[in-house]
């Protein structure tokens, strides 16, 4: 897709410097910007008539322009309305802010978006759930996000019903998760510029304000989590996503599955103790490519698992006949680990590991 052209037009020299550096390190910035200080240069530019969007500082705008340009934006430097047919944009902004009000003037522009081919790693996403309630699974999982953002690109989000943080993680209402998913939904070829449109920080951890209306989240389907986490992932934007889960939302079990660390925080009191028994042996759930064992408890499995597998096998050998390519006992067993893992676990330390190819 060949890029249109933002010419970027203001004297202060350091500052126009800062905003086009700024606008062309963000990977998906649909114009190619060019930066001038003053009208003459522009008028002299060879880019003449070639302007998609002229962005102007309102000190040396004038109603007749020699150049030509497909709409001008104002960088309102007054605090004063002086053109109201022209869109005005503050100047003394964070220049985030800046972006994500010429994205939006550009989605009101363009009826459709292509943005470029992601050829990047997928990103890892880490889960936190917990049964047991105010055991400071959200302090954990934003000063965890905080730490990767130091290194990484990070994304949090924030699946509460009433998560309560508009003062931790403040949003504009009407800019929340729910947001996110109606874009979605509705406009899937501008998705990644409106969640940059969205995307708001804390420190250097990248966020999305919880939905403001977060009763709303239950009709969600776990195909859309998946669609979802699954259009972030393509965008390319990040290493690292955060989830911090809450069982008051469809597919629970099948994003937890999507992840590849969890994080359960824990607490010593008995109802926790019962809490926390009660989701092991109801959702304990393990498809390893690779288990470990001493050889005591390898012994003990292969006993335990063969002999389910061989009463199988004799009662009902005619029936499994089966394509090599299908694996019903690859899952067979697979199921069978957890169970084993379930009545053993008291007396095992068991430990998980991200599957390494070498």
């Amino acid at each position: 897709m060949e890029h249109k052209i933002l010419a970027l037009c203001d004297p202060e020299e350091d500052y126009a410097e800062q905003l086009s550096a700024y606008l062309q390190s963000y990977r998906e910035f649909p114009w190619a910007e060019v930066a001038y200080t003053g009208i003459s240069q522009l008028a002299d530019s060879e880019k003449q008539g070639e302007i998609d969007l002229l962005l102007m500082a309102e000190s040396i705008y004038a109603p007749q322009l020699p150049v030509e340009a497909e709409a001008t934006v104002l960088l309102n430097e007054s605090g004063l309305v002086r053109w109201s047919s022209l869109k005005n944009v503050d100047k003394y902004q964070p220049a985030e802010n800046v972006l994500k009000e010429l994205l939006e003037i550009y989605m009101e522009k363009e009826e459709d978006f292509y943005p470029r081919l992601n050829v990047g790693q997928k990103p890892r996403i880490v889960g936190m759930y917990s049964p047991v309630r105010r055991c400071l699974q959200t302090s954990f999982a934003l000063t965890y996000g905080q730490l990767l953002a130091e290194k990484h690109r990070t994304l949090y989000l924030n699946f509460e019903h009433y998560a309560g943080m508009p003062e931790l993680l403040p949003g504009e209402k009407g800019r929340d998760l729910s947001t996110l998913l109606y874009y979605m939904k509705a406009d899937q070829s501008k998705f990644v510029l409106r969640m940059k449109i969205l995307v708001q920080k804390k420190g250097q951890l990248d966020y999305i304000a919880p939905a403001y209306m977060g009763q709303n989240l239950i009709y969600i389907t776990v195909q859309e989590w998946q669609q979802l986490l699954w259009r972030i992932g393509e965008s390319g934007e990040y290493d690292y996503i955060i989830l911090d889960l809450s069982e008051n939302m469809q597919g629970l079990l099948e994003i937890l599955r999507r992840c590849c660390k969890v994080y359960m925080l824990v607490k010593e009191d008995f109802v926790a103790r019962c809490k926390i028994d009660q989701y092991e042996q109801m959702h304990f759930f393990i498809p390893c490519n690779m288990a470990i064992f001493k050889r005591v408890w390898f012994d003990k499995y292969c006993e335990f698992a063969f002999s389910v597998a061989s009463m199988i096998d004799r009662k009902y050998k005619e029936a499994l006949v089966m394509p090599r390519e299908d694996r019903y006992m690859g899952y067979l067993f697979e199921n069978l680990l957890s169970i084993f893992l379930i009545y053993h676990h008291d007396h095992m330390r068991i430990a998980y590991t991200d599957m390494v190819f070498i």
